[in-house]
Formats: structure tokens, C-alpha cells, sequence
């Protein structure tokens, strides 16, 4: 039953953070501006862009590594790739957090905290 639980949040934490990456790359003049106005008053407005890569970099990692985690419980119940992958999606989700809290984004900052809690369960699980 616990791996059912944990593929599913992996799966969950997979789709979460590819197609965040995915919009990133692919409409990146789009990501930038909207943030470069979200972060104006922030001490991030000159770092937009490198912030963006980062976590971009970050969601791709943590994505992949739920997918391959997801593949890995299935196969032969392993759990390091799918541990690895809720860390990643943890660390990201901070910066997330991080970031909102900075641009006194206090409604972005509580959606982020209703992915961290199956992010953080995965941790719990899969540990």
C-alpha cells in the first residue's frame, strides 16, 4: 500500500514539476517579464533571469527524478531516485516559497504549501 501512496505522489510531484520546467523553457520571454514586474521591489529584480534558470534547472531535476523514481519503486520497490526526487521538489518548493514571500505574494505563498505537504510526505516515505 505504501508504494502505491508513493508512486502516486511521485507521479504528482513528476507532473507538477515538468510541466512547470516545460513552461519555463518554452515561453521563457514570457516567464521573464511577468517575474521582472512580480519581483520589481524585491532585491531579486536585477537576477530574474538567473533566478529563473535556476529553478527551471531545479523543477527539470526534480521532475526527472520522480519519474525515475516512480520506474524504480515499480520495478524493484528501490526507493533512492524517488527519495531523491521529493529532497529536490522540497528544495524547489522552498525556493518557491522563498521567492513569494520576498514579493509579499502571500497567496502565491500558500499555494506552494499545498504542494509541499506531498512533497514532504514523499521525503517521509520513501526515507
Amino acid at each position: 500500500m505504501n508504494n502505491i501512496t508513493s508512486i502516486l505522489i511521485l507521479i504528482f510531484l513528476a507532473i507538477t514539476f515538468l510541466q512547470s520546467g516545460y513552461d519555463k523553457l518554452f515561453y521563457w520571454k514570457d516567464n521573464v517579464d511577468w517575474l521582472k514586474g512580480h519581483f520589481s521591489k524585491t532585491p531579486l529584480k536585477n537576477h530574474v533571469p538567473l533566478a529563473l534558470l535556476n529553478i527551471l534547472i531545479l523543477e527539470l531535476i526534480s521532475g526527472i527524478l520522480c519519474v525515475v523514481g516512480c520506474i524504480e519503486l515499480f520495478v524493484n520497490n528501490g526507493r533512492i531516485f524517488g527519495f531523491y526526487g521529493a529532497v529536490f521538489s522540497c528544495i524547489t518548493l522552498l525556493m518557491l516559497l522563498f521567492g513569494q514571500r520576498l514579493a509579499k505574494d502571500y497567496d502565491g505563498a500558500r499555494t506552494i504549501v499545498i504542494y509541499f505537504i506531498p512533497a514532504i510526505l514523499a521525503v517521509y516515505w520513501l526515507n
